[in-house]
């Protein structure tokens, strides 16, 4: 059982969309291959309107702890207030209350609270799915807004989706990361056999990409790239290219700009299914060739 992770150096480069078309091309043709599918991108999670999945189970997720005060055994004191540096306390009339979201659950109040009135607790920050897509299982999220923690959740996804993957004996687990390089991508990317970087030719495209290969590089994780949209901007196209083979990564292929991505999503289709002949689909089909090509490669 291998682990393909796609990453982006930022939002918007057509992640998500090579993710689903990837799911797609496993499933049928002469490559065929078992797979299991996880959404890592828990704080915009949308794999799930592309592949249309039903919902088989839902479970909370509990995130970080938030301070309660018991009024009974509050003093008003205001220590807690003097304490806090995100501004969470407040006091109405003598009464001192907390503001869940503006609360960071450091506890500094719990510590100065002379009564012991002040405690922390578990708080619910979202909730995690299993859902079966028609390419297969897939694990995907929902965050709360203004919670934190992703980074577990994308852990506790992706562990779902490797433990299902290794027992009905999957080939392989495709995760759709996150966007950017902070600690929900590290989640993703950790344990991947191989890293897809969809980059886009664009002045924060070209320089995105190089910080997401920059962390890759550092966890150890083999990455190869595919350029989307590569024929808007030819001279940012060439840059990529150019950076890559500087670094030794392979450019896999380059995905044209093509309207039937967009008619494609709207449709809650991948593209190489809403339209198999376009220019977009072939160029697809030549990356997961590639990719499996890479990964067989790793076993030898």
């Amino acid at each position: 059982m291998k682990q393909l992770v796609i990453l982006s150096g930022k939002g918007g480069t057509g992640k998500t969309s090579v993710a689903a078309a990837l799911a797609h091309l496993a499933t049928e043709g002469a490559q065929k291959i078992s797979i299991v599918l996880a959404d890592a991108d828990v704080d915009a999670a949308n794999l799930e309107l592309v592949l249309a999945p039903r919902k088989l189970a839902q479970e909370d997720f509990w995130g970080g702890k938030v301070a309660g005060i018991d009024q009974a055994a509050c003093s008003g004191c205001g220590e807690c207030v003097d304490v806090c540096r995100f501004e969470a306390i407040h006091e109405t009339n003598g009464v001192y209350k907390i503001d869940p979201i503006a609360c960071e659950g450091c506890a500094a109040c719990v510590y100065v609270c002379p009564t012991e009135a002040i405690s922390m607790t578990d708080q619910i920050a979202g909730e995690w799915y299993r859902s079966e897509s028609r390419y297969g299982p897939l694990f995907h999220a929902a965050l709360y807004p203004a919670q934190e923690n992703s980074g577990k959740l994308v852990t506790l996804i992706k562990q779902h989706a490797k433990l299902l993957a290794l027992d009905d004996a999957h080939d392989l687990v495709i995760v759709d990361g996150p966007p950017g390089i902070g600690c929900p991508v590290i989640s993703a990317a950790s344990g991947a056999d191989l890293a897809l970087i969809v980059a886009e030719p664009s002045v924060a495209g070209v320089h995105d990409m190089r910080r997401i290969l920059q962390t890759t590089e550092h966890f150890g994780v083999q990455s190869i790239v595919c350029i989307n949209k590569a024929d808007l901007y030819t001279e940012g196209t060439k840059e990529i290219e150019t950076y890559c083979e500087e670094q030794g990564i392979e450019v896999i292929g380059l995905i044209p700009f093509d309207l039937n991505i967009t008619w494609a999503m709207a449709s809650g289709d991948p593209v190489t299914a809403y339209e198999p002949d376009g220019d977009a689909s072939q160029a697809l089909r030549e990356i997961w060739k590639r990719v499996l090509s890479v990964l067989r490669e790793q076993q030898e």
